[in-house]
């Protein structure tokens, strides 16, 4: 497969990644290296291994995964935005200020969902019989730079006071919306 065309599919790959980041940014207002390394470091390890895992499971259940992958991909983005609209209506800053979206049970959640179209991506690079090795190295680097210029550009409009309360609504949004398109391009509307 030609190098353009796989680093094509990282970067369409990395999109979800792009935007979870750019709302996590919003959330944390302040980006320390340590959040934007675990930020990045899981993103891209997940976005790595998950076509690794579809390539080595192939076709044996291909099928019982595709019919269930965009419904788990929806409900965690979704859970995931929800969660964040909710925390804008906080108005106790304090409390907000100890949510970490980098850390814990969250950051899996949102990498795992951030990463489920990278497994059928694995799939299908099973069937054409294409190694996945060095696409797989492709995708996890590129969505590790798409998870830190994400996470800049959403500390950026954190930063804008009159605008966070909104950026973090619209980020939850955004996540759900993800959800949602991933539902739409599987068949499920």
């Amino acid at each position: 497969m030609p190098l353009l065309t796989v680093l094509f599919i990282a970067v369409a790959l990395a999109m979800d990644v792009f935007a979870v980041s750019v709302s996590t940014g919003v959330v944390l207002k302040q980006v320390g290296v340590r959040q934007a390394f675990r930020m990045a470091w899981h993103f891209g390890l997940f976005q790595a291994v998950m076509p690794i895992l579809g390539w080595i499971t192939g076709l044996t259940v291909r099928s019982f995964i595709e019919k269930y992958d965009h419904w788990a991909a929806f409900m965690l983005l979704s859970f995931v935005g929800l969660h964040m609209i909710r925390e804008a209506f906080t108005e106790d800053n304090e409390i907000r200020a100890q949510k970490d979206p980098t850390r814990g049970r969250v950051l899996i959640l949102l990498s795992l969902a951030t990463s489920i179209d990278a497994l059928t991506v694995g799939f299908s690079f099973s069937l054409l019989k294409v190694s996945i090795w060095i696409p797989a190295l492709i995708i996890g680097v590129v969505s590790i730079l798409f998870s830190i210029i994400g996470l800049k550009v959403g500390k950026g409009l954190g930063e804008l006071s009159f605008v966070s309360k909104y950026a973090e609504i619209a980020g939850g949004g955004v996540l759900i919306l993800i959800g949602v398109k991933t539902l739409y391009e599987h068949g499920a509307f």
